[in-house]
């Protein structure tokens, strides 16, 4: 195994060291007596890898023509019939597997060292997440894998296969870059049975809920219709809400929605660039929490543009342009939640996932868990071509049996 690194100096005069898997305390003149490798840092800044606290791996094979998403019909149900729950019902292990690896390839590329995944696939439920978590584990990124439980394709017996794929990862995973999580399918397609089991299988386990809420008004309409004032209300009655779950979108939510979730100790995950795309509301209520973070929900995870994303979007609805940095950040706090140490900031005791990147944000080099798997801007782990093609020869095969 590799000893370790000595990092910068960079354009700040920042310096670190890396040893096995964290930065340590260790002075620069004994790292070089012991032979760490430099990676020089001159004209760069070094900083935490980013964060993509909610995503869809298999959703990169849309952009690679399986179907594109520009035959949808547009609303949140048409986009979804249409297209994605059909791509998801198509799913087997061979695309999985290419999807995974081409997007943790350029999540890396970009300077993202961790992503929190929410699968889907009707047809390939069994055994799919560890699909997932040996693609992540060979290219050499960290994730946080969840299976979407839900009754909307097999009614409930789907749903429990779908929580006992959960159950299973996290009872057999002993990948160093992996954890898992209960997934869930949006409330609206889940009946309170299933919800009340996916709570218990949470304390069982010692583990959190991932998935969307009050993306579309359908959430809201559906658990109104069953006695409650919204999809959290009934989440929280249900049990289903341990500390430190991760719902993403969250659109519809209101402040005092807001508040409650903060309280409750969950992270909401806001996506600007898929709400761009579907003509999402922008979440305003957003500004009384203050557990918040970025995720990409199938976008490339290129958290930069996030960013840039959410600044356009704040700037045009008033709000403080302050809240990207600390949404970006926020991400690292939900990283160490899931991996129980801390990623930020990059000091003695941190995490070894650092990314050295120029004045524009773009990623130069990237380390993950001590080990370097971007050099000058170049893949290490794997061939990224090679990763490309697979993606896109799955992606074809998917688009010509679906037609």
């Amino acid at each position: 195994m590799h000893s370790g690194w000595i990092l910068g100096p960079d354009e700040q005069g920042r310096a670190y060291v890396l040893e096995g898997s964290c930065v340590t305390q260790t002075p620069l003149d004994e790292a070089e007596d012991r032979g760490f490798d430099r990676l020089h840092c001159r004209g760069l800044g070094i900083g935490p890898g980013h964060v993509n606290s909610h995503t869809r791996l298999y959703r990169t094979l849309a952009r690679l023509g399986a179907p594109e998403p520009k035959l949808a019909p547009p609303g949140f149900l048409s986009m979804h019939e249409h297209l994605w729950w059909r791509l998801e019902r198509a799913l087997d292990p061979r695309a999985i597997r290419a999807a995974a690896r081409f997007y943790a390839a350029e999540a890396l590329l970009a300077g993202t060292t961790v992503i929190m995944d929410h699968h889907s696939s009707p047809g390939c439920i069994e055994g799919s997440l560890d699909v997932i978590a040996d693609a992540c584990q060979e290219v050499g990124i960290r994730a946080v894998l969840s299976y979407a439980a839900t009754e909307r394709n097999g009614g409930r017996p789907e749903a429990r296969r779908g929580l006992l794929e959960s159950y299973r990862f996290i009872q057999d995973n002993h990948r160093p870059l992996v954890r898992g999580v209960v997934g869930l399918d949006a409330a609206f397609a889940l009946s309170d049975e299933t919800l009340h089991e996916a709570g218990q299988l949470c304390r069982q386990l010692g583990t959190v809920v991932h998935m969307p809420v009050a993306e579309d008004p359908i959430d809201l309409a559906e658990a109104r219709r069953a006695g409650y004032e919204g999809p959290l209300e009934r989440l929280h009655e249900m049990g289903a809400l341990p500390e430190g779950s991760l719902l993403a979108q969250g659109l519809h939510l209101n402040e005092q929605q807001v508040r409650m979730a903060t309280h409750l100790g969950c992270w909401l995950i806001q996506n600007p660039r898929s709400n761009r795309r579907d003509e999402g509301a922008y979440p305003k209520a957003f500004c009384e929490g203050t557990r918040i973070a970025l995720g990409t929900d199938g976008f490339p995870a290129n958290m930069v543009d996030e960013a840039n994303v959410l600044f356009q979007q704040a700037r045009k609805a008033g709000e403080n342009p302050a809240i990207v940095v600390i949404r970006v950040e926020a991400g690292l706090r939900v990283a160490a939640e899931r991996f129980g140490r801390p990623f930020h900031p990059v000091g003695p005791a941190a995490v070894g996932d650092i990314v050295v990147a120029d004045e524009k944000g773009r990623a130069r080099h990237v380390i993950v868990d001590g080990r370097l798997v971007v050099k000058n801007g170049k893949l290490l782990t794997a061939s990224y071509e090679e990763l490309r093609a697979e993606a896109r020869a799955e992606a074809q095969r998917l688009l010509r049996d679906l037609n």
